[in-house]
């Protein structure tokens, strides 16, 4: 391994990130230097993967082995003791619980991808640059010299432009999804669940866009602490997710689930007061109670007797365009379980499922019209010792290069005091949160 440390100059990320375009496998992580994020290692990293990378993917389609998916990481990670970078599915919940995805998906992203990172382009906290190559020809100096003398694409404002000609349709009609949601109060008054996160799906076909240029754009209105971007081949996923779903760092865990959303006022006044709005909200607060309870008992199964800690309960915390209910939950993994365990524990992680989380999961895999796949699922990274940190994929567009398909989810949480329109209202928020960063966009309903 040879490597390259020095200090952060202007451009050199933008620089960087469009650099990479030329390799196979990518992984952007970045925090935008979110101050209220007391957690990261880094402010920000690219990892490539190079043709010969060696890789780790499984799909619904793979051929089944005894070895479950998680059995499969696990091993990948002994094997290459190196750093990892990839996402786990939503839908790898079936390898955990006796579970089925059958609706419908058009973008046909493996359940679980994990590539060993060649190179790394590490961006510290206080400002400096660390260069990782395993290429002996690549070396960091060249990388550097490479990096310097990329040109910045000139038409950034087009994607900009082909975004705003874009016109997503919902997997859902408006009538068809009040009646969905109907139908899960029902189940909740009957008592099989006591909250569900029930998503839709908004999509382009024949879609047209440029992600680098397209997430770069978004990543820079956005801003949002766990920001992800992969390339992987012919799929892509541009993440501006403001929600963390579980970091590792030695035996330490963290889980900041979201729940209760409100929208940005118009000036600081505004702003205060819709923050007020939502603190005092009782169905928000019971939505995130809800899920902290759910997560404490996920954590309970792994952690260490009596270090299952909420350390912060309904933190408000302000993005682009959206307040949002924050919990923090710690706990200290016990010494003889592996991280894969921690993972089989959590995941899918509670603020996108509901609780209990198996009857929810079930009941919305009939309620919904189309399959998670990535959505819901998570990106990030491990370290050669096992230490993680996963994103929660939210506000994220994912695009399959071949099949010209954007894609675009959102949830929301279903309780008994949920009001369908209302719901469907926050769920166009979701959206527009992400679109808006790009212009206002046109969805047929």
């Amino acid at each position: 391994m040879q490597s390259l440390s020095f200090s952060l100059s202007p451009l050199f990320k933008q620089r960087a990130f469009f650099w990479a375009k030329s390799f196979p496998f990518i992984a952007h992580l970045d925090s935008n230097q979110y101050s209220h994020d007391r957690y990261s290692r880094f402010d920000a990293v690219i990892a490539i993967g190079k043709a010969n990378t060696n890789t780790l993917s499984i799909s619904s389609t793979t051929p089944k082995t005894s070895i479950s998916p998680f059995e499969a990481l696990k091993t990948f990670h002994q094997q290459s003791k190196h750093w990892l970078y990839g996402y786990l599915s939503y839908d790898l919940k079936n390898a955990i619980e006796n579970l089925s995805s059958q609706n419908n998906d058009n973008l046909n992203f493996p359940d679980l991808f994990f590539f060993k990172a060649s190179i790394r382009i590490l961006f510290t906290k206080d400002g400096q640059i660390l260069i990782e190559s395993q290429d002996i020809q690549l070396t960091p100096q060249l990388i550097y010299q490479q990096i310097q003398a990329t040109s910045i694409p000139s038409n950034l404002h087009e994607a900009n432009q082909r975004f705003e000609q874009l016109s997503f349709k919902s997997r859902l009609s408006y009538e068809s999804y009040i009646q969905q949601v109907q139908k899960i109060k029902t189940h909740i008054l009957r008592g099989d669940i006591y909250e569900a996160n029930f998503c839709q799906e908004f999509y382009v076909d024949q879609a047209s866009i440029d992600p680098y240029a397209t997430f770069w754009q978004l990543n820079q209105a956005a801003k949002a602490p766990f920001s992800a971007f992969l390339a992987l081949q012919d799929h892509f996923a541009l993440s501006i997710s403001p929600e963390r779903y579980l970091q590792k760092q030695g035996q330490k865990v963290i889980s900041q689930p979201i729940k209760g959303t409100i929208k940005r006022g118009n000036n600081l006044w505004e702003d205060q007061l819709l923050q007020a709005r939502l603190l005092q909200s009782k169905k928000d607060r019971s939505e995130n109670v809800m899920i902290v309870d759910l997560v404490r008992n996920d954590l309970s199964k792994v952690a260490q007797w009596g270090t299952v800690k909420v350390e912060e309960l309904y933190g408000i915390y302000g993005f682009s365009a959206v307040f949002h209910l924050i919990s923090t939950i710690s706990a200290q993994l016990k010494d003889q379980y592996h991280f894969v365990d921690l993972l089989k524990a959590t995941f899918p992680m509670g603020s996108m499922t509901g609780a209990p989380k198996i009857s929810a999961m079930q009941l919305m895999e009939i309620y919904e019209a189309s399959k998670r796949g990535l959505y819901s699922g998570a990106i990030g990274y491990i370290s050669p010792e096992g230490d993680f940190d996963f994103n929660v994929v939210i506000r994220s567009l994912l695009y399959s290069k071949k099949k010209q398909y954007l894609s675009l989810q959102a949830g929301g949480a279903i309780t008994a005091e949920s009001d369908p329109q209302k719901e469907y209202e926050e769920s166009l928020l979701k959206i527009h949160s992400l679109t808006n960063a790009l212009y206002y966009n046109k969805v047929s309903m």
